[in-house]
């Protein structure tokens, strides 16, 4: 999904020439090679990149609110108990039966209610119908789960592609958000665990 590869636009021809006409005729007079001020130029261009880094952005299907309020958190139904969230981080899920990656999901979602629980609280919430959601019993949800065929909150976060996770702290603050499977943004229980201890990496 990402390139490393830095765009062909991004070297211009003349900034070869520039470089080749460095020093004036003291270059031209010792006859350098060109090959030496090709080496030269991308020694210049790497020691650039390792200091002012030209890293991909996380991509998002959803606009950002890191390190804002979240919204206001709106479902229609609860499928089973509402979680007791005062004072708890909370982890929402946007998702959908339908959604190949929603499902592969959901074994992860488990596994950090089973490990965190006691701090944190997660929850699905799926805008289809309720009866479509109690269809799916593999896998089984062992979280909290939720409706809201309005998807209110999916809409108020202009959310495009599912699964969309948002992780907020017990002020109601978004500390984490995206895809949770994107490369080299994946959403882990080292992710999780530094987030709760205070210290997001």
């Amino acid at each position: 999904m990402y390139s490393t590869t830095m765009p062909a636009s991004s070297l211009k021809p003349h900034t070869l020439d520039s470089i080749r006409g460095f020093g004036g005729s003291r270059v031209a007079s010792r006859k350098t090679p060109i090959t030496v001020l090709r080496s030269l130029l991308c020694l210049i261009l790497m020691a650039a990149l390792s200091t002012t880094g030209f890293a991909e952005e996380k991509q998002l299907w959803a606009k950002s609110i890191i390190g804002k309020k979240a919204p206001a958190f709106v479902v229609e139904k609860w499928l089973g108990s509402e979680p007791k969230r005062e004072g708890k981080w909370v982890l929402i899920d946007f998702w959908a039966t339908w959604c190949p990656p929603c499902r592969k999901a959901v074994g992860h979602l488990n596994e950090f209610h089973s490990k965190f629980g006691d701090k944190l609280v997660v929850i699905g919430v799926s805008d289809e119908k309720e009866e479509v959601v109690r269809k799916l019993t593999a896998p089984k949800i062992e979280y909290a789960s939720a409706i809201d065929t309005q998807g209110r909150m999916k809409k108020e976060l202009a959310v495009t592609g599912i699964p969309h996770v948002i992780i907020v702290d017990p002020q109601g603050i978004v500390r984490w958000e995206g895809f949770p499977f994107l490369n080299e943004h994946e959403l882990t229980e080292k992710v999780i665990a530094d987030l709760l201890a205070g210290s997001p990496k």
